[in-house]
């Protein structure tokens, strides 16, 4: 064998291992969508998220929680209206130019939450989102995780919580 044989052979297996580096990083970032509710910061998956939308007309529904704002109809489809301000304890603020509806999927379940501002899409590694503390765990079962950005956190809810009726 030459030395420009095996400087191929090198030459390409450096080049898997580049790729194959490449590959693990990118299965090793979560994508998000942030936005904020009162003064916190949350995300969900990008994958769950169907569309985001201004405030549209929506309608009242009797016997529901609180924080059911009622049913929407999207291009010829009804959704629940989850107010996650209300979901969440926090007091209740007026509608302005930056609320929207985050309409996200789980499974065969869709509905739209009331978000005070969409803030970005992000993608956090895996490394950088610790456990819900174990103090918090026992109590809120909606969230996945938290995720350390370069200056704040951003709480990551899981979805399938999010929707689970309880009433």
């Amino acid at each position: 064998m030459s030395n420009k044989t095996l400087k191929d052979i090198f030459d390409k297996q450096r080049e898997n291992n580049k790729r194959f580096n490449r590959e693990e990083e990118i299965e090793d970032v979560l994508q998000v969508i942030g936005f904020i509710v009162g003064n916190e910061e949350f995300a969900v998956p990008i994958l769950n998220v169907i569309e985001i939308v201004k405030p549209i007309e929506h309608t009242r529904v009797p016997g529901t929680p609180s924080y059911v704002l009622g049913v929407f109809n999207l291009r010829g489809n009804v959704f629940p209206l989850i107010n996650l301000r209300a979901k969440f304890g926090i007091p209740p603020a007026k509608q302005d130019k930056d609320t929207r509806y985050l309409v996200v999927r789980h499974n065969d379940q869709i509905a739209g939450f009331v978000i005070d501002k969409l803030t970005e899409a992000i993608r956090i590694k895996q490394s950088d989102i610790d456990p819900v503390p174990e103090t918090l765990a026992e109590q809120n079962n909606l969230m996945q995780g938290v995720g350390k950005r370069e200056d704040r956190l951003v709480t990551i809810l899981k979805i399938d919580a999010l929707l689970k009726k309880d009433f």
